[in-house]
């Protein structure tokens, strides 16, 4: 595992896009999507409310962060396989106990632990369904979230089963932030260390090409793998990778 310490999520996600580009492999998926991936990262940040909170050189930018952190938060009308919000405040789909449906509400449950039992480790939520997800072409990316109180702050750390570094990881960090402050809102607290473990991080190289070059600066602040730099053509490096 590459152990990635920020200032910043911004900082964490550039570290982390390099980290994945330079020292990945190429590996296409069980549907056939070119990736480069790489072994486990966990991005470490201390102040995870420090700005910036997202890279200058990603497309998704503070208004589309927002929307995606509330979808996060609040839910949404818009129709998924899965979404976050009813995984963690609603967790149960198609189950039943003692003949009624369940519906579990995680977040609460993780402030209601830390509120009885600061020191606990035990403020835990989870996403995956087995019922449902054995089943999905698409099925959730994040599988935990674990809450704890030391030293006053409120820290989290999450796992991700697979994560998109490039388009995903950056809107995924910001939204889980933003429910980081929440649940320290709900304990007077503030927010601590955010850690972020992707134990399959990766890029779809080609189809995100466009996305890479703003990260990779035509080869000066990055140096990608050789097939990445030759399916992207567009710097000088490319001709001799």
């Amino acid at each position: 595992m590459r152990i990635i310490r920020a200032p910043t999520l911004a900082r964490a996600h550039e570290l982390a896009v390099r980290t994945v580009l330079e020292k990945g492999w190429v590996l296409d998926t069980e549907n056939d999507e070119a990736t480069i991936e790489c072994e486990e990262l966990a991005l470490e940040v201390e102040s995870p409310e420090s700005v910036p909170m997202a890279s200058p050189a990603s497309r998704f930018q503070q208004r589309f962060l927002d929307v995606y952190a509330d979808n996060l938060l609040h839910g949404s009308d818009a129709k998924f396989e899965y979404d976050y919000h009813r995984r963690l405040f609603d967790w149960g789909e198609q189950l039943m106990v003692n003949g009624e449906d369940v519906h579990v509400d995680q977040i609460d449950y993780i402030a209601r632990k830390l509120e009885q039992a600061a020191n606990s480790r035990r403020a835990v939520a989870v996403t995956w369904n087995p019922v449902v997800d054995e089943n999905l072409d698409d099925c959730p990316c994040l599988q935990l979230v674990q809450c704890l109180l030391r030293n006053g702050k409120l820290q989290m750390k999450v796992v991700f089963r697979s994560n998109d570094i490039l388009s995903a990881a950056g809107s995924n960090m910001y939204a889980l932030v933003r429910l980081q402050k929440m649940i320290a809102d709900r304990l007077g607290v503030p927010c601590g260390r955010y850690t972020h473990i992707a134990l399959v991080p990766h890029i779809y190289y080609r189809r995100d090409l466009n996305d890479i070059e703003p990260f990779c600066k035509s080869g000066t602040e990055i140096r990608p793998v050789a097939e990445v730099c030759r399916a992207c053509g567009k710097c000088p490096r490319s001709s001799g990778a």
